[in-house]
């Protein structure tokens, strides 16, 4: 079972390539078959599914078979994790960017003057 570093590692590794990531745009839309998600690509069946293969070693995305149509859906809870910890590092950025700016906006203790 992979540890949530793991899980993130491969999911962004997945969402890397241009192709992978129009496969989940149209699959945030609903449910797609292979030959479906396939249509605006030029490339081979063979190499789509390759790709698929690759968001489902992610978990981000998940095939049944009925019949002979593999119809493809995306997991949402692996989105949610990626937006957790997505989120968690812009709290973390927020947080350092809110003390930076306390930081600079005290005044300079002056120096008193002699004479």
């Amino acid at each position: 079972m992979l540890n949530q570093t793991d899980r993130i590692d491969t999911l962004f590794q997945a969402l890397a390539d241009p192709t992978r990531r129009m496969m989940v745009e149209r699959l945030s839309r609903g449910p797609a078959s292979v030959s479906e998600l396939a249509k605006p690509f030029r490339m081979s069946l063979p190499a789509v599914v390759q790709h698929l293969a690759i968001l489902e070693q992610s978990g981000l995305v998940k095939t049944r078979k009925l019949g002979r149509v593999r119809t493809c859906t995306i997991d949402n809870s692996v989105l949610s994790l990626a937006e957790t910890w997505l989120n968690e590092r812009r709290q973390e950025w927020e947080r350092k960017l809110d003390r930076l700016e306390t930081f600079l906006a005290e005044p300079e203790d002056e120096e008193p003057h002699n004479g």
